[in-house]
């Protein structure tokens, strides 16, 4: 936020940083990809044993060819929360847009957060 004030009455303004629940994108990535991801390391990752069609078996396969995810965003989904930017400017009822950080914007808003 640009001023205290902003702070003080909790303002949703445009280019806010803020964080946002994991678990509806958590949800996608596992049933897009067929992955369990944000899996902490001391806690084992159980596999549902849920008999998948050939078809669907290929599909994840071809859509694993390309995926990649970032080792940060992988420990927010752990976590539960993401860090995102507002992209719209929200209106009365307080809805807006924005998009998930992700590579150097990310590392850079870690970094500012974690000197706080």
């Amino acid at each position: 936020a640009s001023n205290n004030e902003l702070v003080r009455t909790k303002t949703l303004v445009k280019g806010a940083i803020v964080l946002i629940d994991a678990h509806p994108f958590k949800s996608w990535y596992e049933s897009h990809y067929g992955l369990k991801i944000g899996v902490k390391k001391g806690s084992t990752a159980l596999d549902d044993d849920v008999k998948k069609s050939d078809h669907v078996q290929r599909k994840l396969a071809s859509r694993q060819k390309g995926r990649e995810l970032e080792q940060a965003i992988d420990n927010q989904m752990a976590s539960g929360r993401l860090l995102a930017k507002i992209t719209s400017r929200p209106g009365q009822s307080g809805r807006c847009d924005g998009i998930v950080l992700e590579g150097a914007e990310l590392h850079f808003y870690q970094k500012m957060m974690h000197k706080k």
